[in-house]
C-alpha cells in the first residue's frame, strides 16, 4: 500500500494544481482511502512547497463538506478561503474528504467514511510527512456535524466502521471547526425555520433512514451532543443567529455541553448572517485557531457576539 502510494505522489505531483502564481501548494486528487472504487470515498491531498519529506512534520487539516448529507462533494474543499488559504500558510498541510451520501447508504456509513479517512492519514503520515499527532477537522453544515462527530466519539467502536486498510490506527482528531453544523437531531424543530427536521423527507430523517423522532436512540446515536465527555476535542463553533436551516440553538447546545464536561470550546455568534460565514473568518479566526493548538501561538479563542 505505502510503496505503490509514493509512487502515485512522484508521477502526478507533476501535473498536480498549483494555487496562485507562486505555485504555494500541490494537490493530489482523488486518493481512494477505504480502497474501494467509489468515488465517494476518496480524499484530496494539499501539500505546501515547503514540504520536506526528510525533516517534515506538518499537522493536517481536514475540510469535510455541507450539503444535508445527501449532496456535495470535496470540490468545496478547494474554495480559496477553505483548505487552499490553510496551506498557503505554509504551515499544514490540507485534505477534503469525500463520503458517501445518505441516498445511497445510510446513518453510520457517513462517520464510518470520515473515520477511516483520518485513519488512513495516520496511516500514511510517515510517507507524507504528516504529524499524526496533530490532525484537525473542519466542516460546514452537515461537515460542521460530521466534524463535530469525530470530535466526540474518540474510541467508539461502534462508529469506527471496517472501512479501509488501517484499522489498527486511531481516528483521534485533536481539534474541530464546527461552522453552524447540527448536534441535537431531537431539537432541532425547538427554533422555527425553513425545515420541517421532524418530517419524514428531513435531510435529519433521510439520514438516518426513519423520522428522526419515530428513532430517537437512532437519532441520539448521529447527534455529537450525545457522545460528549471530557475526553472530546476543543471546539470552535461559528453560527448565524439568524440561520433558517439549522437553528443557532444547535452550536449553543453543543458549545454549553462541551464547557460542563470542562473541554475548552468557543462560539462565534454572528447577528445578522444566516446559513454561511464570512469568508474572512477563516484569516481572521480559522487558522489563529489551529496555530494556537497545533503550533503554541496565540491563546484560545474566546465567545464573541458579531
Amino acid at each position: 500500500m505505502i510503496s505503490r502510494f509514493k509512487f502515485a505522489w512522484v508521477t502526478l505531483l507533476a501535473s498536480s494544481v498549483l494555487y496562485g502564481s507562486k505555485q504555494e501548494f500541490s494537490i493530489l486528487r482523488d486518493i481512494a482511502y477505504t480502497g474501494s472504487d467509489n468515488p465517494h470515498q476518496t480524499l484530496d491531498l494539499y501539500t505546501p512547497r515547503s514540504l520536506n519529506l526528510s525533516s517534515g512534520k506538518l499537522p493536517v487539516v481536514v475540510w469535510i463538506h455541507g450539503g444535508a448529507w445527501k449532496s456535495g462533494s470535496k470540490k468545496s474543499g478547494n474554495h480559496p478561503h477553505r483548505i487552499p488559504e490553510i496551506v498557503a500558510t505554509q504551515r499544514y498541510a490540507g485534505v477534503s474528504i469525500g463520503y458517501r451520501l445518505s441516498q445511497d447508504v445510510k446513518w453510520p456509513a457517513q462517520i464510518h467514511d470520515c473515520k477511516a479517512a483520518i485513519r488512513w492519514l495516520r496511516g500514511n503520515a510517515k510517507a507524507l510527512g504528516l504529524d499524526p499527532d496533530r490532525i484537525g477537522v473542519w466542516g460546514s453544515s452537515a461537515g460542521g456535524h460530521l466534524a463535530s462527530m469525530l470530535g466526540t466519539t474518540k474510541d467508539y467502536e461502534s462508529l469506527e466502521g471496517e472501512m479501509g486498510n488501517f484499522r489498527s490506527f486511531s481516528s483521534e482528531v485533536q481539534a474541530v471547526v464546527n461552522y453552524y453544523g447540527p448536534s441535537a437531531f431531537l431539537r432541532m424543530d425547538d427554533q422555527p425555520g425553513k425545515i420541517r427536521h421532524n418530517a419524514p423527507g428531513s435531510p435529519e430523517s433521510q439520514l438516518i433512514g426513519h423520522p428522526i423522532q419515530e428513532a430517537k436512540k437512532l437519532a441520539q446515536n448521529a447527534s455529537p451532543l450525545h457522545h460528549v465527555s471530557a475526553r472530546d476535542a476543543p471546539h470552535f463553533h461559528f453560527h448565524g443567529m439568524q440561520d433558517s436551516f439549522v437553528p443557532y440553538q444547535q452550536s449553543l447546545l453543543l458549545h454549553h455541553a462541551l464547557q460542563k464536561e470542562k473541554v475548552s470550546s468557543a462560539l462565534i455568534s454572528v447577528q445578522q448572517a444566516g446559513h454561511g460565514m464570512p469568508v474572512k473568518f477563516t484569516q481572521e479566526f480559522v487558522i489563529p485557531f489551529f496555530d494556537f493548538l497545533f503550533h503554541g501561538v496565540g491563546t484560545f479563542p474566546k465567545d464573541l457576539s458579531l
